[in-house]
């Protein structure tokens, strides 16, 4: 097994128009106004910008993320990871079963991401807190899933 190696999947349900989803999502200096777990984000040019993370766990992530794909049409948003997680991560928009193209409806927003971690303190603690990091994670996921949902509720 590869202690350092993780994949994710979440899947968010949202009650809100696929490309306003897709908009606020491609807004990711104002993640930390909805996301609880994103302390920080700095844009650093066009395509690429830095964040800090941190959820129930007493550490903190840092990465450099740069712009791998971003497209509207295809409501497709993927970036490479560099920092105390290296990979990638892309989120896909798509109208739900029921929903609307655009104009109305509903919205399932698909998170994947592969990284390794590169922090020293993570990279120690894997074999025994691998469970750990892993919950962290979803507990991350989740804050995320209620704030973008209280976010949109808003508009």
């Amino acid at each position: 097994m590869d202690w350092f190696h993780y994949r994710f999947h979440s899947v968010w349900d949202l009650d809100a128009p696929p490309d306003t989803v897709y908009a606020a999502l491609a807004r990711v200096e104002d993640y930390p106004g909805w996301w609880p777990q994103v302390r920080e984000v700095t844009l650093l040019g066009e395509d690429m910008g830095s964040a800090r993370f941190r959820s129930f766990l007493p550490y903190e992530l840092r990465a450099w993320a740069r712009t791998r794909r971003q497209d509207p049409i295809a409501r497709v948003l993927e970036v490479d990871l560099r920092g105390d997680l290296e990979g990638w991560a892309r989120w896909t928009v798509t109208a739900r079963k029921g929903g609307g193209e655009g104009g109305g409806g509903s919205t399932r927003a698909v998170y994947d991401q592969e990284v390794e971690v590169r922090k020293p303190l993570m990279r120690w603690l894997a074999p025994l807190a691998r469970p750990l990091f892993r919950a962290n994670h979803a507990a991350m996921m989740r804050a995320g899933h209620r704030g973008l949902a209280a976010k949109l509720g808003r508009e």
